[in-house]
């Protein structure tokens, strides 16, 4: 007989998640209906500045959706993101007792002796876990990730709750169909959770950037991991946001460890890491000074299938030879439907803004005189104003974490005010690409660790 999980999705942890969240949004979405009968504007910044405080008394995983929500360009008004964006993500922390209670749970009553040391006062916490420094046996040390309990039950809440956002976003402006959004956004926090998936997300990943000696993936201790308890190894690092006023050449190589972080695993497995928060890389250092990045964090990661690549490569060529044909086949590709002449202008506008620094073959900034926090609103709110008129148009699900991934990245090379060929770079990341390589190297890589093969 199967062992009973004890934290499965339980019905009174979610009614009591249910209530909290419940109670907060349901007081701002009656703010909201009064201010348009009323004659008011339900988008103004008091309602954005209610929803940012009553989301910001609940932590957990709906703090991890909201955050996610303002990093998604258009997706919520730009006075709600705005606000979104202020909130913090981590949890109070579990304290010593608890978390031995939690340890026990998960590896035994003997936990302890599994690990040469395990200090009980997390080095992090955040909106679904928290992580301890620990050290092997052999004397190697380990970040363990720790979920906190009832998470299941959190979740699954805390999406419903994620609906009715949604819902209130399609009556107050109906220019973009968020359903299929709202369902991938769900199917990847839901992945989260999952942190033996996790471990093999790692695996991929130490696999697909095995060649890259600028970006360090840790290593997977599947011994002291289970469902709820991942062990890395720990990678020693700075914070990225410390090399902002190193000499240009020091600004530039994490740049390019960035860009090979993010585009290799992605022309070369199909894959990408969905999730741009700043927290989930470090610099490691070597002779005194910063070589690359330290991938950490591997919750979020989107499997592709192949052709959504080649639909990448197929507008970046399209959009370079100004061949309309070849740009029209890479949207429909991605899944867009019911295509006109007008709405496929107005998504050149967003895809010649997001491929701007590739197309361009000389050294730039990703953004001359932006902000990193603004990076891509500009153009959201053109393609924006011109869905209200042409639209709607339903954003496929693919698409929502390579945006997102993709304005995220480029606001860490505004942040690193990098001065980069991204055009020579990308071409290095696509050179001889074909379908079929890509498929063979996808089907060996996943298969090697464990995932399967995406339809």
């Amino acid at each position: 007989m199967a062992e009973r999980d004890n934290e499965a999705n339980r019905f009174s942890a979610r009614a009591a998640r249910y209530a909290r969240v419940g109670a907060n949004m349901g007081g701002v979405a009656a703010r909201m209906a009064g201010a348009r009968l009323f004659g008011g504007d339900a988008r103004d910044a008091s309602n954005a500045a209610a929803l940012a405080q009553a989301l910001g008394g609940l932590k957990g995983p709906i703090m991890k959706v909201a955050q996610l929500l303002a990093t998604i360009p258009d997706l919520i008004p730009p006075e709600y993101a705005s606000e979104l964006q202020k909130l913090q993500s981590e949890a109070p922390p579990m304290g010593a007792a608890f978390v031995k209670r939690r340890m026990q749970a998960e590896l035994g009553p003997q936990w302890q002796s599994r690990f040469g040391s395990f200090d009980l006062n997390p080095s992090a916490a955040a909106s679904l876990g928290q992580v301890h420094r620990a050290m092997t046996k052999d004397g190697e040390n380990l970040a363990c990730k720790l979920q906190y309990p009832d998470m299941q039950s959190a979740v699954e809440a805390d999406l419903k709750q994620l609906e009715f956002v949604f819902a209130l976003h399609r009556r107050m402006d109906p220019a973009i169909d968020t359903r299929e959004i709202a369902k991938e956004i769900g199917e990847r926090v839901r992945e989260e959770l999952d942190y033996e998936r996790e471990a093999r997300h790692a695996s991929l990943y130490a696999k697909a950037l095995a060649d890259v000696d600028d970006v360090h993936v840790p290593q997977v201790h599947p011994e002291l991991s289970t469902k709820r308890l991942l062990s890395l190894q720990w990678l020693e690092g700075e914070k990225i946001l410390q090399f902002v006023e190193s000499p240009v050449e020091i600004r530039n190589r994490l740049a390019i460890a960035m860009f090979k972080a993010w585009w290799h695993p992605f022309s070369h497995a199909a894959v990408i890491h969905g999730d741009p928060h700043l927290g989930n890389y470090t610099v490691f250092s070597e002779g005194r000074e910063a070589r690359g990045i330290n991938l950490l964090d591997y919750g979020c990661i989107r499997i592709f299938h192949p052709r959504f690549v080649g639909g990448v490569v197929d507008l970046y060529r399209g959009l370079q030879t100004n061949d309309r044909t070849r740009i029209v086949h890479a949207y429909e590709t991605w899944g867009f439907k019911n295509l006109s002449n007008e709405l496929i202008d107005i998504l050149n506008i967003w895809a010649r803004f997001i491929y701007a620094p590739l197309l361009d073959d000389r050294v730039r900034t990703v953004a001359d005189g932006v902000k990193p926090g603004e990076y891509g609103r500009r153009q959201a709110f053109e393609v924006h104003k011109a869905l209200k008129e042409k639209g709607p148009v339903t954003v496929p699900r693919e698409f929502v974490f390579m945006d997102r991934a993709a304005v995220g990245l480029g606001a860490v090379f505004l942040h690193l005010r990098a001065e980069l060929n991204y055009h020579q770079l990308f071409e290095a990341e696509i050179a001889r690409f074909s379908l079929e390589g890509l498929a063979q190297r996808q089907t060996e890589i996943l298969g090697a660790s464990g995932l399967p093969i995406p339809l």
